[in-house]
C-alpha cells in the first residue's frame, strides 16, 4: 500500500490533506513519502537528474542546484523531516513559494548545518553549526511564525529568525551533489528537545522499570551509578545528552537505538546508563566518561567517578564508543555489545583507574580496547589505570585485547578469546597484568609483554590454548590482584561456554 505522498481515497479520486498550519491543539500529519511505491507522483522538480532507486529518491547531477517540491502553498507552520544520504551539500526546504524562494535546512560537505534563506536564487546563511559527518543524517526543519529551527539526528542545532516566507510547499535540495532522501514527513510537531521536565526529576518513570542488574566486581566494586537518584527514559539524542550532562545521581533508562552526531559527549558523575531490553542501543557517536585532556599529573577533586553503562549496543561511533579518560574512577562497563567503531571500542587512559569492564561482546572491530594511550604518558598513568577484565568475549578483534601500559596491576581472567589473529592481551611499557583463567582459541599471540614498544611484566597461569593458539611470552612479577579484592575464578575448560551463553546485551 502507498504511504506516498499521504492521499486520502473519496469516491475514487485521490485528494492532499491541505489543512492549513496555525498552530492546532493537536499535532497533524500532512504529508508522508517514502518512495517505497517506486515513483515519485506529487513532486515538481527543478535542475537534476531525479529517479526513484530501491525506495529512495536519488538526485545524481553533480553540478548546480537541484530541487524537488511538494505540497501546497498555503501551509504556514510545520516540521518537515527527511532521510538524507550524501557526501556533498543537500537538505531539505519549507515556505518555498518556488523553486529558488524558500528556507532550507542543509548540511554541507564539510560537516555543517546551515539554515539558509534562499531568494532569487541566492543563499544567504542565517545560522550554522557543527553536525560532524555521516552517511545518512535524519534532517529536521522547523517553521513556526518567524522562528527557524533546524534539527540533525534529533539534536537542535541551529534557530533563527526570519519573516521573508510567510507560507509555501516543502522540499528536497541539492547543490553540486548527488543526494539520495527516504521518509519525508510533514506535520505540525516539532521534533525535541524532548520533554520540559528537568531530567533530574522526570516523570514518569520507564514503563517496567529500569535499573543496574547486579553489583560491580573487581576493581571498580562499590560503584553505584545513579543509585539513590531519580530514573528517566530517554529514546531522542536530545534527551540522551541532556541527562548524561545533568547534575547528581540519575539513572538513564535508554529505550531503542538513538543516533547521535558524530562526536564524543561527555557523562557527568553519578550516573547509570542503562538499555532497556535487548534492542537498546547508541550509533554514530560516543560516550566520553572524563574531564577535558590536560597534563595535570594528579588527580583533581572534581574526576568523573561513579558511572554504570549496561546493556547497551554501541555502533558505528565517528571516535570511541566509550573513553574512560583524566583521573576518572569507579566506572563500570558491563554487558555491552560493541561493534564497528572507528576507533576503539573501550580505551581508559590518562590517569583513570578503578574501572571493571565486564561481561561484554566485542566483534567486526580491530582496535578493540586499549589501556594507556601513549608510551610518554608515565606521569598521569604510573600507579593508576588499575583494570578488571573479566568475562568478556573477544570476538574476532584482531589486536588490543586489550593492549596495556604502565598499569598494575591490570586482572585479566574467565574472558574467551576466538580468532584474534594480531596478539589477545599485549603488556608493555611497565605494565604488570596478570593473565588467568581464560579460554584462547586459535589467537596467534594470546599473552605477551614483547609486542612492540618497551616491554612491561606479566604472569600467565591457568589458561586454556587450543587451535591455532600460540604460547604465552610472559616475564616479570606483577602484583597480585588478590591483594586489593577477593575473587573466584571459574573453570577455565568452561569459559567459552560461560561467556557465550551470558555476555553482551540481552543476557543480565
Amino acid at each position: 500500500m502507498r504511504k506516498s505522498p499521504w492521499i486520502i481515497a473519496v469516491a475514487g479520486s485521490a485528494l492532499l490533506v491541505t489543512a492549513v498550519l496555525s498552530g492546532p491543539a493537536h499535532a497533524e500529519t500532512l504529508f508522508g513519502d517514502d518512495f517505497d511505491d517506486g515513483n515519485a507522483d506529487g513532486w515538481s522538480r527543478n535542475g537534476g537528474a531525479w529517479s526513484v532507486v530501491s525506495g529512495v529518491y536519488r538526485q545524481t547531477a553533480t553540478s548546480g542546484a537541484a530541487r524537488a517540491l511538494a505540497g501546497t502553498t498555503s501551509w504556514t507552520d510545520y516540521t518537515v523531516q527527511a532521510r538524507v544520504n550524501t557526501t556533498g551539500t543537500a537538505g531539505v526546504a519549507a515556505r518555498a513559494t518556488s523553486t529558488s524562494q524558500y528556507y532550507t535546512l542543509v548540511v554541507t560537505a564539510a560537516g555543517t548545518a546551515q539554515l539558509q534563506r534562499v531568494s532569487g536564487g541566492t543563499a544567504t546563511v542565517l545560522g550554522s553549526a557543527a553536525a560532524g559527518a555521516a552517511t545518512w543524517r535524519t534532517l529536521a526543519l522547523t517553521v513556526r511564525g518567524n522562528t527557524l529551527t533546524g534539527h540533525v539526528d534529533g539534536v537542535q542545532l541551529v534557530q533563527a529568525t526570519d519573516s521573508t516566507f510567510a507560507s509555501g510547499r516543502i522540499g528536497l535540495v541539492t547543490t553540486g551533489s548527488v543526494a539520495g532522501f527516504d521518509d519525508v514527513t510533514v506535520d505540525t510537531t516539532a521534533p525535541g528537545p524532548g520533554p520540559s521536565t528537568s531530567p533530574t526529576s522526570p516523570t514518569p518513570p520507564p514503563p517496567g522499570g529500569c535499573a543496574v542488574t547486579g553489583t560491580a566486581t573487581g576493581f571498580a566494586a562499590g560503584t553505584t551509578g545513579g543509585a539513590g537518584g531519580p530514573t528517566v527514559q530517554v529514546d531522542t539524542a536530545a534527551e540522551l545528552l541532556s541527562s548524561i550532562a545533568a547534575t547528581g545521581p540519575l539513572t538513564i533508562c535508554v529505550a531503542g537505538t538513538i543516533t547521535l552526531p558524530a562526536g564524543m559527549y561527555d557523562v557527568t558523575s553519578d550516573k547509570s546508563i542503562v538499555g532497556i531490553g535487548s534492542t537498546a542501543g547508541i550509533t554514530g557517536g560516543g560516550l566520553n566518561i572524563g574531564l577535558p585532556v590536560s597534563e595535570v599529573t594528579a588527580p583533581p577533586a572534581n574526576a568523573v567517578h561513579n558511572v554504570i553503562v549496561q546493556n547497551l549496543s554501541f555502533r558505528n561511533a565517528s571516535d570511541d564508543s566509550i573513553n574512560v579518560q583524566m583521573f576518572s574512577h569507579h566506572v563500570w562497563i558491563d554487558h555491552n555489545d560493541l561493534a564497528q567503531g572507528y576507533d576503539g571500542l573501550i580505551d581508559i587512559k590518562r590517569g583513570s583507574s578503578l574501572v571493571t569492564v565486564s561481561w561484554n561482546h566485542t566483534h567486526n572491530h580491530t582496535k578493540n580496547m586499549l589501556l594507556g594511550h601513549d608510551d610518554s604518558n608515565s606521569a598521569q598513568d604510573t600507579g593508576r589505570l588499575k583494570v578488571t577484565y573479566h568475562h568478556n568475549w573477544f570476538d574476532r578483534t584482531p589486536q588490543r585485547n586489550p593492549r596495556v601500559r604502565f598499569g598494575e596491576p591490570v586482572h585479566v581472567y574467565n574472558n574467551y578469546y576466538v580468532y584474534n589473529t594480531d596478539t589477545g592481551v599485549a603488556c608493555q611499557n611497565n605494565a604488570g597484568c596478570v593473565v588467568e583463567g581464560n579460554y584462547f582459541e586459535d589467537v596467534e599471540e594470546p599473552v605477551t609483554n614483547t609486542y612492540a614498544g618497551p616491554a612491561g611484566r606479566c604472569v600467565a597461569r591457568n589458561n586454556v590454548f587450543v587451535g591455532e593458539s600460540g604460547a604465552p611470552d610472559c616475564s616479570g612479577t606483577v602484583q597480585e590482584p588478590s591483594t586489593f579484592y577477593s575473587y573466584t575464578l571459574d573453570d577455565p575448560n568452561q569459559v567459552k561456554s560461560i561467556v557465550t551463553a551470558g555476555s553482551g546485551v540481552g543476557r543480565l
